[in-house]
């Protein structure tokens, strides 16, 4: 499964606290630190990277993905300079992951064998719920790519697809309904779910998810839980990472 970065970068459009940035005069001009050399964004600036491409490696950190249709400005500067992007996301253990086809790319850490690394990007373990939950979008997503539209679904349609694996014995409806609340919470702060504008129960899915989710990992999942929906079980299984 894919991993979600756990850094938090600062803003790249510098948004600053008013009352400082009326006191803050404006740098002096004749001061050499406050001069940029050519190339640089800023003073003291030693990167290498146009800004548009740094900007495409900060999406690709921040997560979870970089779309050609979400980000029209960041893909063509991927594109550009995805051999240095590369080498810098190598230089932190990581790999991009692209399909040019889709309009995808996003981070995962990189295969180093047994070569120890640190991990830099967090893990979120699926809980039962989720992996159901994901499933059903990835299949929503596939439908409406065949159908060229965009893939779009309710609230309404997650939880009753969720609701397929209730426990027939359950007795607590309160508690099962919290989860599958927690469970499309969970893929709208990782932004596989997108809400629609003037519908909050209303979200498009993300096209990083038929990558996130392989063909084999779907087919075996979707063989497991589908035994257990004949079963009437809800009993967790162990979980995957997202």
């Amino acid at each position: 499964m894919a991993q979600y970065d756990a850094l938090t970068a600062p803003s790249p459009f510098g948004a600053t606290d008013d009352g400082e940035a009326r006191d803050r005069q404006a740098p002096d001009a004749d001061d050499p630190k406050n001069v940029c050399n050519d190339g640089e964004l800023y003073p003291g600036d030693t990167g290498l990277l146009p800004e548009m491409a740094r900007r495409a490696l900060v999406q690709l950190l921040s997560g979870p993905s970089l779309e050609q249709r979400r980000h029209p400005r960041l893909w063509p500067a991927l594109l550009q300079h995805r051999e240095p992007i590369e080498s810098r996301l190598a230089d932190l253990f990581l790999e991009l992951i692209l399909d040019a086809d889709r309009g995808i790319a996003f981070t995962r850490q990189a295969d180093t064998g047994e070569l120890e690394t640190p991990i830099l990007l967090r893990r979120s373990p699926l809980t039962f719920l989720d992996s159901v939950l994901l499933l059903y979008l990835r299949q929503v997503l596939v439908e409406a790519d065949m159908r060229a539209q965009p893939a779009l679904v309710d609230r309404d349609e997650m939880a009753e697809q969720m609701r397929l694996y209730e426990a027939a014995d359950n007795t607590d409806r309160a508690g099962f309904d919290k989860r599958i609340n927690n469970a499309i919470e969970k893929a709208k702060k990782n932004s596989l779910l997108s809400a629609v504008r003037g519908n909050p129960d209303r979200f498009e899915v993300s096209a990083s998810l038929k990558l996130i989710f392989g063909t084999e990992e779907v087919e075996q999942l979707t063989r497991l839980y589908t035994a257990l929906a004949s079963a009437e079980t809800d009993d967790p299984r162990p979980g995957n990472s997202a």
